[in-house]
């Protein structure tokens, strides 16, 4: 569910992109206007107007934001103005340049997305970087950090409902197998996780707890230092139950000593359109404080305002 509020009456592509002129018109930018437009547009109205304002103005509206903003703030917005697929590419490139074995972001666009999502993320990445995703996490990545992380990005998962009961019941026995040996990056375990539809995987976590009487994500806790371990948890996580995941990394930026901005406006740009409401009940629940409440305690200015746009300030 989302947390974007367009207006009922939505100006038209032209009418925008003559106020994001005028806010960037003069000694001083107007954020407020800026915020009032785009944190109120969807994702088609934003690529119109981007499309308009290079027409009209010959310059990228990207290119312009850049110039007028700073700081988190302006990396907020531009992120949040790119075409879902487009941020994905730029995110996944992000995640590869500075790769650390606790970077989740990969996991997060090769398995909290849709199939045809993932494909058109990693075709913007073709488009923008010249490369492919593939390449550059197959460069960056070593051992069974490659193992996973390949396929995963690689995938292109059966989209519908339909379930193997009886391939459920087998393949929960091998990760099982596979975990009890601590064979974390065993071939079957991985090409289970990395292929399989969200459905059949769900019926086989399912299978998996009902058989050995816990969930599969207690039984890969194991060394809360072992960063395989971590990322194992997250896919896991991206795959059956992504707001769960996505709570836990905004109380984690949030909750620690200095707030982790950029987790922050990682999961607000990219869940904002998506699921961000079932995510802030699920913060609220866990939290006992509202996401909007936590997120103006711990940020401020232009891009705490920008942040309560997108995540819905106020809603219940």
């Amino acid at each position: 569910m989302s947390t974007l509020t367009v207006p009922a009456q939505v100006p038209s592509a032209t009418e925008d992109i003559e106020q994001l002129h005028k806010a960037f018109a003069g000694w001083g930018t107007n954020e407020e206007l800026i915020i009032s437009i785009l944190a109120h547009r969807n994702a088609a109205q934003r690529k119109l107007i981007r499309q308009t304002y290079a027409e009209t103005y010959k310059e990228d509206l990207l290119k312009a934001l850049d110039k007028e903003l700073t700081d988190d703030f302006e990396r907020l917005v531009v992120i949040w103005t790119l075409d879902p697929a487009e941020r994905d590419a730029y995110l996944a490139n992000e995640a590869t340049k500075k790769w650390t074995a606790s970077n989740q972001v990969l996991v997060e666009i090769a398995c909290a997305r849709s199939p045809q999502e993932l494909l058109h993320a990693r075709q913007a990445y073709h488009a923008r970087y010249k490369k492919s995703l593939e390449e550059d996490v197959a460069q960056h990545t070593t051992g069974d950090f490659r193992k996973l992380l390949l396929p995963l990005v690689c995938s292109y998962r059966y989209g519908g409902e339909e379930v193997n009961m009886t391939l459920a019941k087998n393949e929960a026995k091998i990760l099982h197998e596979s975990i009890s040996k601590k064979a974390y990056g065993d071939e079957d375990l991985i090409r289970i996780l990395a292929t399989r539809s969200k459905a059949q995987i769900n019926a086989t976590l399912n299978r998996y707890r009902d058989a050995f009487g816990h969930d599969i994500i207690k039984d890969l806790e194991g060394d809360p230092k072992d960063e395989f371990l971590s990322i194992l948890r997250a896919t896991v996580e991206c795959l059956t139950y992504p707001e769960k995941y996505f709570e836990r990394i905004l109380r984690l930026a949030i909750n620690k000593q200095g707030t982790d901005e950029w987790a922050v406006t990682r999961v607000v740009a990219t869940r904002a359109e998506v699921d961000l409401k079932i995510i802030k009940d699920e913060y609220c629940r866990r939290n006992s404080v509202p996401l909007d409440r936590a997120i103006a305690k711990d940020t401020g200015g232009d891009y705490e305002k920008m942040l309560l746009a997108l995540v819905g300030h106020g809603d219940a």
